[in-house]
């Protein structure tokens, strides 16, 4: 009989254990399970959309993810890129925010999907946008309006996030006005369109690795004066230690085989993620 048992254990954990892997081989749903009382669990399961939408003639490729389980509306996040282009790292961001409980949409700024495959490539992506902000908003008022089509979106309560280059770009939304409760800037650059009280909008959190090299003392300097100049809300973190794409895995490897700095920093990044969701706790409310 105690063999008989022992056997009978061993199968059942072999048949929990295959179903468990059977469901982690999903391209399209993320199980997520979350409770303080193990018997009451609650479930999410995140759904990811890979959709497309269009500024005029120029097609873009986007990401969208949210809990599928309910049909509440909730609040819409966006999420821009780094110069590197839309990619599994926005998309991974995009559906870390769903588990959040929020909507989310990993955008294409630069359309078609386009990648920057070396700092090269990546610099002349980017630079239009950094040229011509009025082009960016175009591309971001054009991932707004599909997001806004989906019933869970939350369209009184809207916000964005953005890393590098995308850091630099939710910052000149806010500047320009777009209807936002909030940005948050993940080691971006600061200096951009000038800012003004009376069109500026959304509240403001900056996540700045006090070891930047691409974003100098006198530019974050400029930046407070200019925010405290009209009296904009805005909060500014600095994490020690922490160099330009600290919240980024992949950083490290590519600041080593492009020779430039930029490293993963898991305390900046941990710190900066808990950091942007007490702003949200408080902008959503």
């Amino acid at each position: 009989m105690k063999q008989y048992s022992t056997l009978a254990i061993t199968v059942l954990s072999l048949v929990i254990l295959s179903a468990c892997n059977s469901k982690n081989t999903s391209n399209t749903e993320t199980v997520a399970i979350s409770s303080s009382d193990s018997s009451k669990t609650n479930a999410m399961i995140i759904k990811e959309d890979s959709v497309s939408y269009s500024d005029g003639s120029t097609s873009m490729n986007g990401f969208i993810a949210y809990d599928s389980v309910s049909t509440a509306k909730r609040p819409v996040v966006l999420v821009v890129h780094e110069w590197w282009g839309v990619g599994d790292y926005v998309r991974k961001r995009a559906a870390e925010l769903a588990n959040l409980g929020y909507i989310a949409m990993a955008i294409d700024l630069y359309g078609n999907g386009a990648q920057g495959t070396d700092p090269e490539v990546a610099g002349k992506l980017a630079m239009p946008f950094y040229k011509d902000p009025q082009l960016a908003k175009k591309r971001f008022d054009a991932a707004l309006a599909k997001i806004k089509t989906y019933p869970q979106a939350d369209t009184s309560r809207i916000a964005a996030i953005g890393y590098c280059f995308g850091g630099a770009q939710v910052l000149n939304m806010a500047r320009m006005g777009e209807n936002l409760v909030g940005v948050v800037s993940f080691h971006g650059n600061l200096v951009g369109v000038t800012p003004d009280k009376a069109t500026l909008k959304a509240k403001i959190l900056v996540c700045h690795g006090e070891a930047d090299q691409f974003v100098s003392p006198a530019e974050v300097a400029k930046f407070k004066k200019q925010m405290d100049s009209i009296g904009v809300a805005y909060s500014f973190k600095s994490y020690a230690h922490a160099t330009h794409a600290f919240t980024n895995p992949e950083a490290t490897e590519k600041g080593k085989k492009f020779k430039i700095p930029i490293e993963y920093n898991a305390a900046a990044d941990t710190a900066s993620w808990n950091d942007m969701k007490i702003f949200f706790a408080g902008v959503f409310k």
